[in-house]
């Protein structure tokens, strides 16, 4: 493997969404700049004082739900004190001119994923991780059942000061909210429009290129190999229903996404002996991040066909698909006033790093 990562500096485009770009710059990796030690973490099992531990229950609001039940948790669902939305309350929306406001309605909670206050997610086992999908799972079906005003549901995970957890107990959060967010909307609109063209899912595509997909391209006067792609070089890890790819366009260093094999537009419609494979994926995907850029803080969130109206036609064109976002670097004034994201690692170089990493039981 290349101890160091090729010159680069061209502008991607995101397949899904067209009109997000990022640029690639690994030049600017080299920019002299001070040293960030990696975040710390609290690895206690037990914090007497933390409301998600066990003994706490009564500083939290009543459980929702509990796994495998309130006594003997390991997974516990809770309503979040302090809600982005929420159905206390449900305000009519208004107009003023260009001015428009919808309720603020909604559900806001929290999934405790684990029992063990400092545990890491590549440090717990695979029935576990298989469990808090189910958690995911059936609370989401649950939420759209009881409400048929909202219209997603988003599962998330924020890891690390620098990702917004503001606890340092394990956790995952769930929003459920009367509008689909643009990220996804973009995501339904854009594969639609390449499903009707082509009549075959994109997410699907990609990974038929990951998997079975090379090329070299030369240059036209020199005869010199300018680009060369080969078979799985964007390929992370893979599972029997499940692979993780780091996208030819991605927007963070260590970005990663895990999809379905198969195509499927709704998490809801994952089955349940199938969530073993992907927390297998996710469990070993977060093994080698851990194992490359050693203390990542990071976000994860689950992107779903959305229940609404408009979205559901979508079944044969979207592909549900889970979202693993490093934050190893804060957007700059570039960023933010233009749009583009910077990224200063190639999407090459990282897949290669994270791919050599020798896990315990790789054989």
């Amino acid at each position: 493997m290349s101890s160091k990562q090729e010159t680069l500096r061209e502008i991607r485009i995101n397949p899904i969404v067209p009109n997000q770009s990022v640029v690639i710059a690994t030049a600017r990796s080299l920019r002299p700049r001070k040293k960030e030690d990696p975040a710390p973490r609290d690895t206690r099992k037990h914090v007497d004082q933390c409301p998600f531990c066990t003994g706490n229950e009564d500083k939290t609001p009543p459980a929702i739900a509990s796994y495998p039940d309130e006594k003997n948790w390991k997974i516990r669902i809770v309503e979040n004190l302090y809600p982005v939305l929420d159905d206390d309350n449900n305000l009519p929306g208004f107009s003023l001119g260009l001015q428009q406001a919808i309720s603020g309605y909604g559900r806001h909670e929290v999934i405790i994923d684990n029992d063990n206050h400092g545990i890491a997610i590549h440090e717990m086992d695979e029935p576990h991780l298989a469990k808090l999908f189910f958690a995911y799972q059936n609370r989401m079906q649950q939420l759209y059942s009881l409400d048929k005003r909202l219209r997603y549901v988003l599962v998330f995970k924020n890891f690390g000061p620098a990702a917004g957890a503001s606890i340092a107990h394990t956790h995952s959060q769930i929003i459920a909210m009367p509008v689909t967010p643009e990220d996804v909307y973009n995501e339904v609109v854009h594969s639609r429009r390449y499903y009707q063209k082509n009549n075959q899912c994109i997410f699907c595509s990609l990974i038929d290129e990951a998997l079975t997909f090379e090329a070299t391209i030369y240059d036209r006067e020199s005869g010199a190999i300018r680009r060369k792609i080969n078979v799985g070089q964007y390929v992370v890890e893979k599972g029997k229903h499940f692979v993780a790819i780091k996208p030819f366009a991605s927007r963070f260093e260590w970005e990663i996404q895990i999809l379905p094999l198969t195509h499927q537009a709704d998490f809801l419609d994952a089955d349940t002996d199938k969530l073993s494979d992907l927390a297998r994926v996710l469990r070993r995907t977060m093994a080698r991040l851990e194992s490359v850029i050693g203390g990542a803080q990071y976000n994860y969130f689950l992107h779903s066909l959305p229940h609404d109206p408009e979205c559901l036609a979508s079944h044969d064109s979207y592909h549900w698909h889970l979202e693993i976002c490093p934050r190893t670097s804060i957007p700059s004034g570039f960023e933010l006033g233009s749009g583009f994201f910077v990224n200063i690692i190639s999407p090459e170089y990282a897949a290669e790093k994270l791919r050599a990493v020798k896990l315990d039981n790789d054989t």
